[in-house]
């Protein structure tokens, strides 16, 4: 069968239907400067002649190499992390590898299974009551929890949301675009430039009605908000909790259900942490969670476990809440794909290092980030910046232009932080740096005099 089945005669009959021509009246918007005709004998520009499968592969470990092979310190979202290598050879075995969403639960129980354990194992990484399958990725899956949060929360009339500036600025940015169409406020909540924190003696005792407060944890410079007193103001104000959350950092860090007398609300956050390898930009996946009495306005699919007739264990898609499932007005999301490669391979990492190794991996970067700020900020010209309990990553300031330090340091195939710059002037020559449990003291070491070497020369 064709890929596509209609006939000459179909394409009439549509085209009739609707009024038109021809198929090229369906987009004659679109300025003629900017159509090619494919008739044409002219090929289209920029797109090569095709290529036989050996030249392909040739090409393509050229172009993959000239990403080189860096020693890297940024973080700011994506983490360099030892992955098992039986961690994606499972993963790309043909079963998961090719499979697509599991609507059909007979043909799919291998899938819906790890889906299940998946949810399974989130629920206890952050102790609330229920996952969903995941979503597009950390910066969406902010989004999605701040209109659930709206949804959901009934005793707030408000459409307003407290969003730290410690939040990633990425996801604030995402948030934005994608709520504010919908009349959601994001009010931003201004951070202690001494600690880096959220401090809760400026939180107003009277904020007025706001639905719902984020807490980043860690925040977006590593360092650990008062998550306690947070949780417990919010929920005071009748607002609900939104945890953005690092799920390593959980291996080593009290879980969001136990934040407060009550716990957060909804957890979300980047899942690439566990299992996923960066890769030019990609891939992520967004992890949701929540508690049981908000699961109906949580977007996503979630799976169950069941028996049959027969009594045998089985597993199934028990909530689908999107358009094409339910009734259009009853839909949560219109954005919440399963992220089901990534996903695969992070249930198989996870299963592969248990709770001990979460902890143990989640340990050795915060060890590794604490001798990385010590030889650093040993160097004249460097200062640490904030005085607070942090996680794997830290802010260090600079005597010298960011940009410039780290132009020369890749020149040494050092990749060395993320500038702060543009997202925090007010912190200056600034720069976020992180170490992850894949550096060993002569990467640290290397990085230090390096460093130097760039200031002595000043």
């Amino acid at each position: 069968m064709p890929f596509v089945p209609h006939t000459e005669e179909d394409i009439r009959s549509m085209l009739e239907a609707i009024g038109v021509d021809s198929i090229d009246d369906l987009f004659d918007e679109i300025p003629a400067a900017l159509r090619h005709d494919l008739n044409e004998d002219t090929p289209l520009a920029n797109v090569p002649e095709g290529m036989p499968e050996s030249d392909v592969a040739r090409l393509m470990h050229g172009r993959a190499s000239e990403d080189g092979s860096p020693l890297c310190f940024i973080g700011a979202g994506a983490y360099e992390h030892h992955i098992p290598a039986a961690v994606w050879e499972i993963t790309t075995r043909g079963e998961f590898y090719s499979a697509y969403t599991p609507y059909q639960a007979e043909a799919s129980q291998g899938t819906l299974q790890l889906l299940y354990e998946f949810q399974t194992m989130m629920a206890s990484l952050t102790g609330m009551d229920v996952s969903n399958g995941s979503l597009y990725d950390g910066a969406s899956s902010l989004a999605e929890a701040v209109l659930m949060a709206v949804r959901a929360n009934r005793k707030s009339k408000s459409k307003r949301i407290l969003m730290p500036r410690t939040t990633h600025p990425h996801y604030r940015k995402t948030t934005n675009a994608i709520v504010k169409n919908q009349g959601i406020t994001l009010e931003e909540l201004d951070y202690d430039l001494e600690t880096g924190h959220i401090n809760p003696a400026s939180l107003t005792d009277e904020p007025g009605d706001f639905a719902a407060l984020v807490i980043p944890y860690p925040n977006f410079f590593g360092v650990l908000e008062d998550v306690d007193v947070l949780t417990d103001w919010a929920h005071a104000h009748g607002a609900l909790v939104i945890a953005v959350v690092n799920p390593l950092a959980l291996g080593l860090l009290k879980a969001p259900a136990q934040w407060g007398e009550k716990g957060a609300d909804i957890v979300c956050g980047e899942g690439q942490p566990l299992g996923v390898p960066m890769a030019s930009g990609g891939p992520y996946y967004g992890l949701m969670c929540c508690k049981q009495a908000l699961v109906r306005q949580m977007p996503g699919r979630i799976v169950g476990r069941t028996v049959d007739l027969d009594g045998k264990p089985g597993y199934t898609l028990t909530l689908q809440a999107r358009e094409q499932h339910i009734r259009r007005s009853k839909a949560t999301s219109n954005i919440c794909t399963n992220q089901g490669l990534m996903v695969t391979a992070s249930t198989i990492h996870m299963a592969l290092l248990g709770a001990e190794g979460l902890k143990k991996v989640a340990a050795q970067s915060h060890a590794n980030k604490q001798d990385l700020v010590e030889k650093l900020t040993a160097i004249d010209g460097v200062k640490s910046v904030f005085n607070r309990p942090s996680f794997h990553e830290a802010v260090i300031q600079l005597e010298q232009p960011v940009a410039d330090v780290l132009s020369s340091l890749a020149e040494s195939n050092i990749l060395g932080g993320y500038s702060l710059a543009e997202d925090y002037p007010e912190l200056g020559n600034a720069l976020l740096i992180c170490a992850t449990e894949t550096k060993n003291n002569a990467d640290l070491e290397h990085y230090a005099e390096k460093l130097q070497d760039i200031f002595t020369k000043q």
